[in-house]
């Protein structure tokens, strides 16, 4: 039976890339959790921090995508450090920046094969750039384009689109279904399974999370899976401190015990957190909880 001890590495990635002017706080994310003390609590060396190229506001009129070219480089910059991490056999945490970083993680996986994602987020970021109401921002259309949807600059990097095939993608808790019909966003694909957070609770956090983890590691699936986790999954009452924070999310239990069941599996091969913005969070609350959170789930399974 494989080990499911981990020895953790952590990436810094501060891109706000895919991000809009204001909230490029979240660039500050990695130091915050460091400071609350993320790594100590999963006995985690610090791997590196790739910094991105200049931020620019303007939508790029070719692709309507704000940043797509420097999307495109840093992907390729951040996926070299991850697949270091992974050559030396540990377990890469990510901590972003936006959730266009999801593009580098997973640009990582797909040079090694075949690889899932487990995605916990508030929201699907199914956005075309025609749709993406955030000014082309890719952090609302991080999902389509790590599935090969959108222009090829930020949807085949490297050649390699789609960076994650629909059947190998779980959805977890996203509750912005109704702002989705409102922004004509198009509709996730019948092959990629997904549990909004309505049918999360109906099942129970632990239940739905195992029923999750069973699809990526089916017989004929993909070989491992990342875990993505946005900060505004949770509860507006405990994370206040992100873009678009809103009411009904998980509370802290709810994430501890769906990365639990997730790290249980010897085939979670990463992690990474975006989205937490200590701007928005002058006490430090929100980022202590997030820190504590997440190093209380993985840090059982950290190699001592």
């Amino acid at each position: 039976m494989e080990s499911t001890m981990r020895k953790f590495a952590i990436i810094e990635a501060p891109s706000v890339l895919g991000h809009i002017p204001t909230h490029l706080g979240v660039a500050k994310m990695p130091e915050a959790l460091l400071e609350a003390g993320l790594a100590k609590r999963l006995n985690a060396r610090h791997a590196g921090r790739v910094e991105s190229p200049e931020w620019r506001a303007e939508r790029d009129p070719e692709t309507g995508v704000m940043n797509p070219s420097a999307i495109n480089e840093y992907s390729s910059s951040l996926a070299d450090v991850i697949s270091a991490t992974l050559d030396a056999g540990e377990f890469p945490v990510v901590l972003g920046g936006d959730c266009s970083i999801l593009l580098g993680s997973m640009l990582s996986l797909k040079r090694r094969g075949r690889y899932g994602l487990f995605y916990l987020d508030g929201h699907c970021d199914f956005y075309t750039p025609e749709t993406n109401p955030i000014q082309g921002a890719a952090s609302a259309s991080d999902l389509a384009f790590v599935t090969g949807r959108g222009p090829s600059v930020v949807a085949n990097i490297e050649n390699k689109g789609p960076l994650v095939a629909d059947e190998d993608i779980f959805v977890f808790g996203y509750r912005d279904g109704a702002i989705q019909l409102r922004n004509r966003s198009p509709q996730l694909p019948p092959a990629l399974r997904a549990l909004n957070r309505q049918e999360v609770r109906i099942l129970g956090t632990e239940t739905a999370a195992e029923e999750a983890i069973e699809h990526l590691t089916r017989d004929g699936g993909p070989e491992g899976f990342w875990i993505h986790v946005d900060a505004d999954v949770l509860d507006q009452s405990i994370m206040w401190a992100c873009d678009h924070p809103q009411p009904d999310g998980f509370m802290w239990d709810d994430l501890a015990s769906a990365l639990r069941v997730a790290m249980r599996s010897p085939r979670a091969i990463g992690i990474q957190l975006t989205i937490y913005n200590p701007e928005m969070d002058p006490g430090g609350l929100s980022g202590r909880g997030l820190a504590a959170t997440v190093g209380k789930a993985l840090g059982q399974f950290a190699a001592r």
